[in-house]
């Protein structure tokens, strides 16, 4: 349902595309090493392997965190942006890594977004 566009879309205004963007890149070769990622009008794909000693959920929060506040500040809002729960996925191996690569990539040409510029690949 979320990757056909169903519901609310708030990630299609581009400003809180970005938002959420930038998040999931800051601490890119910090705390995890990026390697694709989307960002769909109504949720995000990761795929990324967290460094040593970084536990998953800390890595999450940061991102929820930091754009849910800058996101309900630019709307003149409060209160909670993202769900709390998430689906994680361990990649098993290399053919793994590059079949989810594949499914993030292609996520928003499915669902019709033809020129969707929220995506982005090291694969």
């Amino acid at each position: 349902m979320l990757d056909r566009g169903h519901g609310c879309q708030p990630l299609r205004d581009e400003r809180l595309a970005k938002i959420t963007a930038d998040a999931i890149g800051f601490f890119d070769g910090e705390r995890y090493e990026l390697l694709s990622w989307c960002v769909m009008p109504n949720h995000a794909h990761v795929l990324m392997r967290p460094f040593s000693g970084v536990p998953l959920d800390k890595v999450l929060h940061s991102w929820k965190s930091y754009s849910s506040n800058a996101i309900n500040e630019l709307r003149g809002s409060s209160g909670r942006f993202w769900a709390r729960e998430y689906y994680d996925h361990i990649a098993r191996d290399d053919e793994d890594v590059i079949r989810i690569d594949r499914y993030i990539r292609e996520n928003p040409l499915k669902a019709g977004l033809v020129d969707w510029r929220w995506v982005g690949s090291k694969v």
